[in-house]
């Protein structure tokens, strides 16, 4: 009786792993992790494989939710549009359009004379720079060094107001 009670007894422990550690817990769907490893000729290297991560003792680094776009929905009916939005739901009227056009307008023309303005006291300011002429400027680069900063302002006036006209013209269309 004895004996096939040491039986049973080395059995169980024979069952049992070696060093009971517990299990590391499962990964969950979705979640990716980074493990670090050293290797056994001491270079550090990356995976995502858990089971080889568990074999070298790694440690983890990052732990990163993925997160997947949702699926393009299909385009409504129109009963289900009506459906969707209240009848009461703020509609812009022709006339509220058109006032904010021209709100538009009078906002763009404003910009465009104040860069008008701002281009002729930029072509002021680059003649007055090209009538100077500095005693250490023998040299002709020196003096186009000087200028550049007054010639890339008018250049930059002159392209805003190409593109406020653009604008201006583009509005009505």
């Amino acid at each position: 009786m004895l004996r096939s009670y040491f039986m049973v007894l080395a059995s169980a422990v024979m069952a049992l792993p070696a060093h009971a550690q517990p299990a590391p817990p499962a990964p969950q769907p979705g979640v990716t992790e980074i493990f670090k490893c050293k290797g056994a000729d001491g270079h550090w290297t990356y995976t995502n494989d858990r089971r080889e991560a568990e074999k070298q003792k790694c440690e983890v680094v990052t732990r990163q939710i993925n997160v997947a776009p949702l699926p393009p929905q299909r385009p409504a009916s129109p009963a289900q549009k009506s459906a969707r939005s209240p009848a009461d739901f703020p509609k812009e009227t022709p006339a509220e359009r058109a006032s904010a056009r021209e709100r538009q307008r009078e906002i763009l023309e404003k910009e465009l004379a104040n860069e008008q303005t701002a281009l002729a006291k930029a072509q002021q300011d680059l003649a007055a720079q090209e009538a100077v002429r500095n005693g250490d400027e023998r040299n002709y680069s020196r003096v186009e060094e000087r200028l550049q900063p007054y010639k890339d302002s008018v250049d930059t006036h002159q392209k805003n107001i190409e593109a406020l006209r653009r604008e201006l013209n583009n509005l009505y269309r």
